[in-house]
């Protein structure tokens, strides 16, 4: 039970803009329709609503074609709000949500007490019911779309439809509009379909998600298994980073690091960056976007830094979790050491299980690659004064000690720019 798109195609005209599109969606889940612009997420909203009707296949609520419903009964069980709706008469919002019972009225009749308490019911809902006397034209974006969205639940609907419900609103809307409709699938048993323009709103919202391309279904399942950089390559044309929060276990999406945004400088430059407890990831993100070639070590796996150099696909030596860094490690640091044109100490806790890492830095030091170290290790010597001593060794064999990111990057510009110079 439920609803059933199956195997449908429409078209507009002779061009065919959804080809065999299958999905079921659940009472009492919240379903996204995601995609890029062109895709067919809104033709498909148009076809479930039987604005547009399909050329091949069939769509049924509870086992019935709804093709077979008359228009009454079709707009009591179905209510979309699209992503456009002009009003530009002097309607009352609760005006507005009240015309959301025309289906269950009669011609000429009237609406009774108990339709405007079920207007009411559904403006609480919504949280508007406090500008039921305000003119529509007056109300901001979201709180019309709070109105629109109550007056189609005043229809009493089981299948709710939304053209990207939270477009052109302030957070605060569209964090108040997906509370509300996620409320809605547990409360009252809704089917909500939606087509949701932010990827992450969707995968934090959302039971499962319909990811459509040129028209066909390429994806359908949890946020988890949809939301992979591999289809999102494939769809949107963009590289990305997916990952789960652990406080939401909730997966995200952000854009992966641009790689040489300065095409205008050389940057075929090699940095071995020595980091850990999460000191590093910013820098990586920085070094990879300025188009740096970053090898990264000894880190810890399940360290943020893992972490993050592992998504960023930079290469990087690992120890197991809270063990001490091993002559094997040490020695695969030391080739990556030897092949970096310059060695970045981040400003890392330091304890007695990666100390050996400020010793791979002195090494370096040796070989005569530049090293830039950040200051302060007094505050963050955990190895009872060893790190200190070898902070001071690196200072005393010329290491440049910075203060700052930006010290950090016009230190390491005034070196790469000696470094070519020599070079030529």
């Amino acid at each position: 039970m439920g609803l059933k798109v199956k195997d449908v195609d429409a078209y507009y005209g002779s061009k065919k803009v959804l080809a065999s599109i299958d999905f079921n969606a659940a009472h009492g889940e919240f379903l996204g329709i995601i995609g890029p612009n062109g895709s067919g997420k809104t033709t498909l909203l148009r076809t479930i609503s039987r604005i547009l009707r399909p050329r091949k296949g069939t769509i049924l609520l509870d086992e019935r074609a709804i093709e077979e419903l008359n228009e009454r009964e079709f707009a009591c069980r179905f209510a979309l709000v699209p992503q456009e709706t002009a009003i530009n008469f002097e309607f009352s919002a609760l005006d507005i949500v009240l015309m959301g019972r025309n289906p269950h009225l009669r011609r000429w009749e009237l609406e009774s007490q108990k339709d405007i308490e079920i207007a009411k019911r559904c403006m609480e809902l919504t949280n508007c019911w406090h500008l039921a006397d305000r003119r529509i034209t007056e109300l901001s974006g979201g709180e019309k779309q709070l109105v629109l969205i109550a007056r189609a639940l005043t229809q009493e609907p089981e299948v709710l439809l939304l053209d990207e419900p939270t477009s052109h609103l302030d957070i605060n809307y569209q964090i108040e509009i997906m509370e509300l409709l996620k409320r809605l699938t547990r409360q009252e048993g809704l089917i909500v379909i939606a087509v949701i323009h932010d990827l992450n709103l969707a995968a934090h919202y959302c039971d499962r998600l319909v990811l459509l391309h040129r028209g066909r279904v390429v994806s359908i399942g949890t946020p988890e298994s949809v939301l992979n950089p591999d289809n999102i390559k494939n769809t949107f044309g963009v590289d990305v980073i997916v990952w789960r929060y652990a406080i939401t276990n909730h997966y995200y999406v952000s854009p992966a690091p641009v790689q040489n945004r300065y095409k205008d400088k050389d940057r075929d430059t090699r940095i071995h960056l020595i980091c850990g407890g999460g000191a590093g990831a910013s820098l990586m993100h920085t070094l990879t976007e300025r188009g740096y070639r970053v090898t990264v070590g000894v880190v810890n796996l399940l360290d943020t830094d893992c972490e993050v150099a592992q998504h960023l696909g930079i290469p990087i030596v690992t120890e197991a979790p809270f063990s001490p860094i091993s002559d094997k490690a040490l020695h695969e640091v030391m080739r990556m050491i030897q092949e970096a044109d310059v060695v970045i100490v981040s400003d890392m806790p330091v304890g007695f299980g990666n100390l050996r890492n400020l010793e791979a830095a002195k090494k370096a030091s040796e070989l005569d690659k530049p090293v830039l170290i950040f200051n302060g290790i007094e505050e963050r010597d955990f190895a009872s004064g060893e790190a200190t001593k070898l902070f001071i060794a690196l200072k005393n064999r010329g290491a440049i000690i910075v203060k700052d990111k930006e010290e950090l990057f016009n230190r390491l510009e005034f070196i790469l720019g000696c470094i070519r110079s020599n070079c030529n």
